[in-house]
C-alpha cells in the first residue's frame, strides 16, 4: 500500500464537529520531480491498472484495494477526502453536527442522484448501514458500525448465525425526514465525521434491496461515474454520470480498468502507450530509477497513507505461529533496511511500527527491538520459545503483482537467522488469495497491506487489531488493547486521543499479531496521452481529476 514524518491534514479527536467543504489543491509533484500538471480536455477514454475484486461490488462487502478502487469512482459519501491533502470535506452532507460526540444529527444536499435516477435521501444511509452491519447478512465492513447503539442487538448468535439477530435495526439510526438523519453511538467517538468517508458509509439505493446478488454484479452508486460492465478476469467499465449533482465531477467521459495478472505486463504496456495509468512499479522497474527513464515526465513518487507487513495464520489454523516469540523472533529475523535497498531501491522506510508517518499521531519506534534485524537475538528468541514446531516456514502471496523478489528475499533473511527453512508460496492473483485468509485456510505467514480509509491513527489499528474487526485477519484479540482504543475515541482533546492510540500500539511489541516491514511510498507511470495524474494520500489515482490531453 503505501522520509521524513508527513503529517495528513486530520485531527484524531474532534469536538462538536461541523465539517465544511474545503477547496482542493493543485496538482501532485513527486519526489521524482515531475508533475503531471497541465491543462487539459474534457472528454475521452482513459485506462488505469486494475486487479480482480475479491467479491462482487458491494459496498459493505469490500474491504480491499480491487473492488474499492472501482467503488470509489461510483460512490459518494457523506464526506469526501481531500485528494491533496485527505482532509475531510463535505461531499452528499450538508452537516454534520453534535455537542457531546456521542448524538449526531447529519442534514443532506438536496439534489444528489443515484444512476438510477432515483434521488438519495435519508433512509438510503440508514437502511444501508443496517442492513451491512446486520450479522445475517455476513458483510466484511459490518465492524466499521460498531459504535453505533444497537450494534449488539444486529449481530448473531453464533458464527454460523444459526441463532438470528435480535433485532434488524440498530437503535442508534433515525430518519427524521427526507434529508435529515441522526447517529447514536454506545460511547463517545470524537472522530465519527471523519470516517464517514469509508467505502463502508456509501447509500444505497431502493433497488438494492430487492435483489443483493444482482447489484453486486453492476452495482449502483450516487458518484461521478457511473458502472457499466464488468467481464470477469480482462476488465471494468465505467462512464461519466451525466446526472451527477456534487462538487466533485469526472472530466472523462469513460475509464476502464484493466485487469491485469502481473505487473510487468501492465508497466510495458504504459511504456508502449496501450494502458494510460498504472497505480505500481514493479522491483524490476525500480532498480536504478528505471522507471524513471522509461517513463521520462511520466512518473510520480509520493509517501502515502500505507503500512505493508507480513500476517501470522490464527492458531486454530496454524498453530506452529501462535507463540509470540515465535512471531518476535520472525520479525527480528527480517532484514528490512536491505531489502527496501536491493528490492524497492529506498522507495520504501522500513516500519518501526504499525502505523505510517502520514497520520497525525505517528510515533517512530513502537516495535522497538523486535523491528530491528538481530539474526543472534532472533535465534536467541526462537530458542527462548523452543525452537519452531511447524517443519518449514512459508509466506504466501498473490502473483499478480510484484511481491515474489522481496518475499523470497524475505525468506533467505529469515532462512539464514534461524536456521529454519522458510519458502515464498505464490496463490494465483489477488482474489483467490484473499479469499484463503477471509475463510480462514490459509496456513503458514502470509504478505498483507493496509491502504487507510481514512486520514486517521486509529484506522490503522482498529479495523485490524481490535478483537472481531473486519481486516482482523490473525484473530488478534487483547482486551487490554480495544479498552484503549475505546478510551481513545471518546477523548475530544487530539493530543490525549493520540497518546491513548499510541499506547495501544505499544502492546502489539509484545504480541507481534503482525509483523512489520515498510510504509509506502507510491510509485505512478501514465502514458504521453493523459495529464492531471493526481495520487493522493490514501495511494489511489484522484479519478475524477484525470484528462487527456
Amino acid at each position: 500500500m503505501r522520509g521524513t514524518t508527513r503529517t495528513v491534514a486530520m485531527v484524531a479527536g474532534v469536538s462538536a464537529v461541523t465539517l465544511l467543504a474545503a477547496a482542493c489543491g493543485g496538482g501532485d509533484k513527486g519526489s521524482s520531480g515531475s508533475s503531471s500538471s497541465a491543462a487539459g480536455k474534457t472528454g475521452g477514454a482513459v485506462t488505469v491498472r486494475g486487479c480482480n475484486p475479491q467479491n462482487p461490488l458491494i459496498p459493505g462487502n469490500t474491504n480491499e484495494t480491487c473492488g474499492g478502487n472501482v467503488l470509489d469512482a461510483i460512490t459518494a459519501k457523506l464526506i469526501h477526502y481531500n485528494p491533496t491533502n485527505a482532509a475531510p470535506e463535505n461531499d452528499i452532507a450538508d452537516k454534520i453536527e453534535s455537542s457531546d460526540n456521542q448524538n449526531f444529527t447529519v442534514t443532506l444536499q438536496k439534489g444528489y442522484k443515484f444512476h438510477d435516477g432515483t434521488e438519495v435521501k435519508a433512509k438510503n444511509f440508514v437502511d444501508a448501514w443496517n442492513w451491512v452491519a446486520n450479522g445475517k447478512n455476513a458483510q466484511l465492513n459490518s465492524y466499521f458500525f460498531e459504535p453505533i447503539e444497537g450494534f449488539s442487538d444486529v449481530q448473531c448468535g453464533d458464527a454460523d448465525c444459526k441463532v438470528k439477530p435480535k433485532a434488524d435495526k440498530m437503535t442508534g439510526l433515525a430518519v427524521k425526514d427526507d434529508y435529515t438523519f441522526t447517529i447514536k453511538t454506545t460511547e463517545k467517538v470524537s472522530n465519527l465525521p471523519v470516517r464517514l468517508g469509508y467505502t463502508a458509509f456509501a447509500p444505497l439505493p431502493d433497488s438494492f434491496f430487492s435483489d443483493p446478488k444482482a447489484f453486486g454484479e453492476h452495482p449502483v452508486g450516487a458518484g461521478p461515474f457511473k458502472f457499466d460492465s464488468w467481464t470477469k478476469n480482462t476488465e471494468i467499465k465505467l462512464s461519466k454520470f451525466a446526472d451527477y449533482k456534487g462538487k466533485f465531477p469526472a472530466k472523462l467521459d469513460n475509464l476502464t480498468f484493466k485487469i491485469y495478472q502481473d505487473d510487468d505486463a501492465a508497466y510495458n504496456d504504459v511504456i508502449a502507450n496501450q494502458l494510460d495509468v498504472i497505480d505500481t512499479i514493479p522491483s524490476s522497474a525500480l532498480i536504478d530509477d528505471k522507471y524513471k527513464t522509461d517513463l521520462p515526465d511520466r512518473n510520480l513518487s509520493k509517501p502515502v497513507g500505507v503500512f505493508q507487513d507480513i500476517n501470522f495464520p490464527p492458531s486454530k489454523v496454524d498453530p506452529a505461529y501462535a507463540d509470540p516469540k515465535v512471531r518476535q523472533a520472525i520479525s527480528m529475523a527480517i532484514d528490512r533496511q536491505t531489502i527496501v535497498k536491493q528490492i524497492f531501491n529506498n522507495t520504501r522506510q522500513p516500519a518501526t511500527g504499525w502505523v505510517a508517518p502520514v497520520v497525525d499521531g505517528y510515533k517512530a519506534n513502537a516495535c522497538g527491538e523486535y523491528c530491528t534485524f538481530d539474526a543472534a537475538k532472533a535465534k536467541a528468541k526462537l530458542d527462548e520459545a523452543g525452537g519452531f514446531k511447524g517443519g518449514k516456514m512459508t509466506i504466501a502471496y498473490n502473483a499478480d503483482a510484484s511481491h515474489k523478489a522481496w518475499v523470497e528475499a524475505a525468506c533467505n533473511s529469515i532462512k539464514t537467522a534461524l536456521g529454519v527453512d522458510c519458502v515464498a508460496t505464490p496463490v494465483v492473483d489477488f482474489a483467490t488469495f484473499r479469499s484463503k485468509i477471509t475463510e480462514r485456510k490459509m496456513k503458514g505467514m502470509f504478505r498483507s497491506g493496509w491502504q487507510m480509509d481514512y486520514p486517521s491513527i486509529e484506522d490503522f489499528l482498529a479495523p485490524i487489531y481490535k478483537t472481531k474487526a473486519s481486516s482482523n485477519d490473525n484473530d488478534y484479540s487483547n482486551p487490554a488493547f480495544d479498552k484503549l482504543l475505546d478510551e481513545a475515541a471518546a477523548q475530544t482533546d487530539a493530543a490525549q486521543a493520540n497518546a491513548k492510540y499510541q499506547q495501544a500500539e505499544a502492546l502489539l511489541a509484545n504480541d507481534m499479531p503482525v509483523a512489520p516491514l515498510w510504509y509506502g511510498t507510491a510509485q505512478f507511470g501514465w502514458s504521453d496521452k493523459v495529464t492531471n495524474v493526481k495520487v493522493t494520500p490514501f495511494g489511489t489515482v484522484d479519478l475524477t481529476s484525470l484528462q487527456l490531453k
